[in-house]
């Protein structure tokens, strides 16, 4: 309990809620203020009872609140020495707000017991009490009982009893609007501008998500402004769009919201994978993040941007992006989501998965993958971007169920404790074939170019590295989502993995050694489109510094799903220190692309100690995962 004058307090919004508890105030009513957590309902009462000269009296409700504890008892030493009198009764918060004109502010009403709120029946009524042994205790004037509840909150509370609703009067208090709620989370904390709308965005996107029974309250903005600002600092990082920037929103995003929200029941998904879906949404991976008013930032490199390849994914996944014509301005959006009419000229079945705005037809996209998979694979990563929110919503559920599956296709796991494999270096027996492959240079080769075969411990660690550069769309986000999954799917006691997305620069999507959920790394990969030149060597040093985290491992491998092509940086083949064995998934394209890109593939993995698995369907990728994995 605590007693003292109500001071002031900045109260933004409830202009009508402020105007109703006034009134019912001055015409001596008593008042339930009801709505979830972080809507103001302790600052709109403190501000109230300033302005009208109350002192307040606040009393925390919970199972603990007894009758003694809120109308007061009398103390066993002073009962001892003086008997039953009234300087022997010790006041409780009831009694202390009825004495001294006071308002009782109960926190939590439906959290307090039947037994200790029935005592509040007379109060509220004849606005007095029967104590035993001290008598009748009647309210002065300005008496006025306030409490406050979350009707969403289900645990350790009970419905409040018709006997006390019927006695008070009910304001029901929301969330402030967008504008509102930045300017408290900046009043808060002192963010600029930018963090404190990104805040806002992200918080607010909880509260609708179908997939989550309970949102964050804008407290969730006001710590996540605070622990990105704290992670920024701390990790080098000036602003939001500098490299490492996302990745510490994302930090920052789990730690503040994802124990606030509260997933459905019956929903086979965690807070963290709800919360990078929100992320994706409001700051896609390939643009810059939301600008000061809340509107989506521009991407940071255009499609097709510098010298970037014409091609290097299935026919299928070059959609209108693809287009000749010219260069987009950069900064101007995000990643392309696509229209209805769009999609309808690019799929021949989107009618028939999706026959009206917002609805998709799971039964008619099971028959299109039974029927061909890689239309309906297409389809399904296209629809995952669509403009219609209520159809991107349920086609990015169904592909991280998707995906998933099919991605269980090609994750057998390996079988006995040691196997006769390839390794670069002098070691073992040497692999002439490989070797000749690899080397290029004057004859002797250097150990570092021979290739042995020597047997090898089960304990591998696998780093997929996936192309998103170019054109990628449709059939090639599919193919990268499944191929993802296939390869976290078959991690274990013996198999490490980690996953990275790359075009001009490195994105980490699972970290070596953190588990994520298929299902989690599926949504971040259907929210992927192409952009940007081809740097194969970056991507492979930073898959090698991946792999050097996993200090127990026998074998160190990188499955490269790409088509080697690379437009920028140092050659690939300078790239491969620390990397046992390149594997390489080509996804060909059509024409003479095709060739190109599987020259390039084999050369690549030749000097890698590894081998080529050409992928032309979603078929393909299965068998070939399921050869390189086990």
């Amino acid at each position: 309990m605590s007693v003292g004058p109500a001071l002031p307090g900045p109260v933004i919004g409830l202009r009508r809620e402020r105007e109703v508890l006034t009134v019912a105030l001055g015409t001596n009513r008593h008042v339930v203020l009801e709505g979830p957590p972080g809507t103001g309902k302790s600052t709109l009462l403190r501000s109230v009872a300033a302005e009208t000269g109350h002192d307040v009296v606040f009393v925390e409700g919970n199972a603990e609140l007894t009758p003694a504890r809120l109308v007061g008892s009398y103390d066993p030493a002073a009962v001892m020495a003086e008997g039953y009198v009234a300087g022997s009764f010790v006041d409780g918060p009831l009694l202390t707000a009825m004495r001294g004109s006071g308002l009782l502010y109960l926190e939590e009403l439906n959290r307090v017991p039947e037994e200790t709120l029935n005592v509040l029946i007379t109060v509220l009524t004849e606005g007095e009490i029967a104590v035993p042994r001290l008598g009748t205790v009647r309210a002065t004037a300005g008496f006025r009982l306030i409490a406050a509840m979350n009707p969403f909150d289900a645990i350790g509370t009970a419905r409040v009893g018709q006997a006390i609703a019927d006695r008070m009067c009910r304001v029901v208090l929301g969330y402030q609007d967008e504008a509102g709620e930045r300017e408290i989370v900046a009043a808060v904390t002192g963010g600029t501008a930018r963090p404190v709308a990104l805040a806002v965005a992200l918080v607010r996107a909880t509260r609708e998500h179908r997939d989550l029974r309970t949102g964050s309250s804008v407290r969730g903005a006001i710590d996540l402004v605070l622990l990105l600002d704290g992670l920024l600092r701390l990790r080098g990082v000036a602003e939001l769009e500098d490299d490492g920037a996302r990745e510490t929103t994302r930090d920052a995003l789990h730690a503040a919201l994802s124990g606030r929200v509260r997933v459905t029941e019956g929903v086979e998904r965690t807070p963290e994978s709800v919360l990078d879906e929100i992320l994706d949404g409001i700051w896609p991976a390939d643009a810059a993040p939301p600008l000061a008013d809340g509107s989506p930032g521009g991407a940071p490199a255009p499609a097709g941007d510098g010298p970037g390849k014409a091609g290097g994914l299935p026919p299928e996944a070059a959609g209108p992006e693809s287009r000749s014509g010219p260069p987009e301005r950069p900064g101007r959006r995000g990643p392309r989501q696509t229209a209805r009419r769009e999609l309808q000229l690019r799929h021949a079945s989107f009618d028939d998965v999706s026959p009206e705005v917002g609805e998709l037809d799971e039964e008619a996209f099971a028959a299109l993958m039974g029927a061909d998979p890689d239309a309906a694979a297409a389809l399904l990563a296209d629809l995952a971007m669509a403009t219609d929110r209520e159809l991107r919503s349920a086609a990015r559920r169904l592909a991280a169920r998707v995906f998933v599956q099919v991605g269980r296709v090609g994750a057998a796991r390996a079988r006995g404790t040691r196997r006769l494999a390839p390794a670069r270096g002098g070691d073992g027996d040497l692999d002439l074939e490989r070797t000749l492959d690899r080397w290029s240079g004057p004859w002797p080769p250097a150990p570092e170019d021979t290739v042995g075969r020597r047997w090898t411990g089960s304990r591998r660690a696998v780093c997929l590295v996936v192309d998103r550069s170019g054109s990628m769309s449709g059939l090639g986000v599919a193919i990268a989502a499944v191929a993802a999954a296939g390869v976290v799917l078959a991690a274990g006691e013996r198999l490490e993995t980690s996953v990275l997305a790359f075009s001009d620069r490195v994105e980490v999507l699972q970290q070596h050694g953190r588990h994520r959920a298929p299902e989690d790394l599926v949504l971040a990969l259907v929210g992927l489109r192409g952009h940007g030149r081809t740097d194969v060597a970056a991507a492979l040093r930073a898959a090698a510094a991946q792999l050097r985290t996993a200090a127990h491992a026998d074998e160190r491998i990188v499955v490269l799903l790409s088509d080697c092509l690379s437009t920028a940086g140092g050659p690939a083949e300078s790239a491969l220190a620390g990397i046992d064995r390149l594997d390489v998934l080509c996804p060909l394209p059509g024409g003479e692309a095709a060739s190109e890109a599987l020259a390039a593939s084999r050369a690549l993995a030749a000097r890698g100690g590894g081998s080529v698995a050409p992928v032309r369907s979603l078929t393909d990728l299965g068998p070939a995962l399921t050869r390189l994995l086990t």
